[in-house]
């Protein structure tokens, strides 16, 4: 089956158009079965009263099902009312709003074994001319195309590719377009097309990813095409470098996920900086001023560049555990921790300790542990999953072996700081992990991720079982939450967590998942691997 978005005379004059849908399945041996299907659905279109129109293309009868663009929506809204829905407080109709009852026009036709589903008639008739060797031009022409299709394609079962850049330019033309009418400003008098332009987007020529199954597990695939000589703003400053990302040492073998990026952070801040001051030249003064001015009400001698910028490595590091208890509060926010490298890490430490003094929240706190400075720094506190009182949190971190430690869990920051005494089972020693990390190129790229799937379903399905009763506060402090208050007895009659089976019963289908990356001069690439649970080849 294919799946396909098409320019619509995007490059022509004027404001462009949507694009064109097109979905292509082969039947094979069920083509008579396709054919009497497509026939049964314009019989209970017309049935239904809607509006349906015969049109021939290339001697090929296409049936044209009309209908209005809000009939999803209306359909969608029996699920998920509005919950505001008659408040007479709401926003009035936007001018856009009236388009919204506009026909659509869906062609849905037959061509030997071929379904052919489309919106713009001139590329269902390239498909069919295409189909019957007319030689028309095709998309593995295109070299931006072919460079994804020969690594990337070739052997997948699954792929998919994206122009960005032609997206892009058509983009960037209706901004200027509406600038011009004085509507595509932002604040500050800043012009989108020269923010995206800032931000390194327009460097993005194309995105692919991939799915393919190996015999022993499955590999995802995910590549951006950003030339080196057009990599800027937030490119520049996610480029990592290729060195060593194993599991370090002290990093333990129970942990839940683990990633590991290489990342210059004073290349990276520079990158930010750059990117701000070329979106908004005016915030180039104001970035200044801040820089110079944080923390010196505290101590005049503070300078922010010198004391946290310049100390700043090239390693940053994340694990996390399963949550301690079954509860969604935990589940949500289960025992992490976050470490940044740096030479002199102390320096780090104490500069972060300087700003965090200016803060809207309760002093830095200090206290001795293990002949280590744990430095406690409160933060606004974080909505409860259930829709209760709000969980009061504070940062903890503190310096050790070349990284600044943090975590809003007491337990694993400390945890961190005895690593050097502890005897437990590393997770670089862990079975299979070096096989599978082979896989995906190694890890010695500069980035790499594992995670234990296993444990990661074990905690949400133990959790959910027991909390299947409150599956609205499943999306409690999220944009879905007013849709879902008076849906929660609907979205029940579907989901019953309560009905899962406890995890032993479905463990042997879970086990571990690996990635990493890599950046090249054509651009960054991503894979996935996900090796068959060993005990499903028993």
């Amino acid at each position: 089956m294919t799946f396909a978005l098409t320019a619509n005379d995007w490059d022509q004059a004027g404001t462009p158009k949507e694009p064109g849908v097109l979905i292509l399945l082969d039947a094979r041996e069920k083509s008579d079965s396709l054919k009497a299907k497509l026939a049964a659905l314009k019989t209970k279109w017309v049935d239904s009263g809607k509006q349906v129109r015969v049109e021939k293309i290339r001697d090929v009868e296409f049936t044209v099902l009309i209908f209005k663009q809000d009939d999803v929506k209306k359909s969608l809204e029996k699920v998920f009312p509005d919950a505001g829905q008659g408040d007479a407080a709401l926003e009035p109709p936007k001018p856009g709003d009236a388009e919204k009852g506009k026909n659509m026009e869906l062609m849905v036709g037959q061509s030997g074994t071929l379904l052919v589903v489309g919106t713009v008639a001139k590329h269902v008739e390239k498909v069919l001319a295409n189909q019957a060797g007319a030689g028309t031009a095709t998309l593995s022409e295109q070299a931006s195309y072919a460079a994804s299709h020969g690594p990337l394609f070739r052997d997948a079962q699954m792929y998919g590719w994206i122009n960005t850049k032609s997206f892009l330019d058509t983009a960037v033309k209706a901004l200027k377009k509406e600038s011009g009418e004085g509507r595509g400003r932002g604040g500050m008098g800043m012009e989108p097309d020269k923010l995206l332009s800032a931000l390194g987007i327009m460097g993005l020529q194309t995105v692919a990813f991939n799915f393919r199954d190996t015999g022993d597990g499955s590999m995802m695939g995910f590549n951006l095409a950003v030339p080196e000589s057009q990599r800027r703003g937030l490119f520049k400053l996610i480029s990592f470098e290729a060195k060593d990302a194993n599991p370090p040492a002290f990093v333990p073998a129970d942990v839940v996920k683990f990633s590991r990026i290489r990342l210059d952070l004073q290349k990276s801040w520079a990158a930010l900086e750059a990117a701000v001051v070329e979106a908004v030249p005016q915030a180039g003064t104001l970035i200044k001023m801040m820089m110079d001015n944080a923390g010196k009400d505290k101590d005049p001698n503070f300078d922010l560049r010198k004391n946290l910028i310049a100390n700043l490595g090239d390693d940053v590091i994340t694990y996390q555990k399963a949550p301690r208890k079954q509860t969604l509060e935990d589940l949500n926010s289960p025992p992490a921790l976050f470490l940044i490298g740096s030479p002199r890490a102390e320096q780090v430490a104490s500069a972060i300790k300087a700003l965090g003094a200016v803060m809207p929240q309760p002093k830095v706190k200090e206290r001795e542990f293990l002949g280590r400075t744990v430095y406690a720094l409160g933060l606004p506190p974080s909505p409860s999953a259930g829709g209760g009182r709000p969980v009061e949190r504070a940062l903890h971190y503190a310096a050790s072996g070349g990284y600044v430690a943090m975590s809003t869990d007491v337990a694993m920051l400390e945890e961190f700081l005895r690593s050097g005494d502890s005897t437990a089972k590393a997770l670089r020693d862990l079975p299979g992990l070096n096989d599978a990390a082979q896989k995906v190129g190694g890890m010695a790229k500069g980035m790499f991720g594992y995670e234990n799937q296993a444990e990661s379903m074990r905690a949400a399905v133990e959790t959910l079982k027991k909390d299947s009763g409150n599956l609205a506060s499943l999306f409690g402090g999220t944009p879905m939450a007013g849709q879902l208050e008076d849906s929660a007895e609907k979205l029940k009659d579907w989901v019953d967590f309560s009905l899962l089976p406890s995890f032993d019963k479905i463990s042997k289908y879970f086990y571990i998942s690996v990635a990493s990356g890599a950046v090249t001069s054509e651009g960054m690439g991503f894979k996935v691997y996900n090796p068959n649970p060993p005990q499903l080849k028993k």
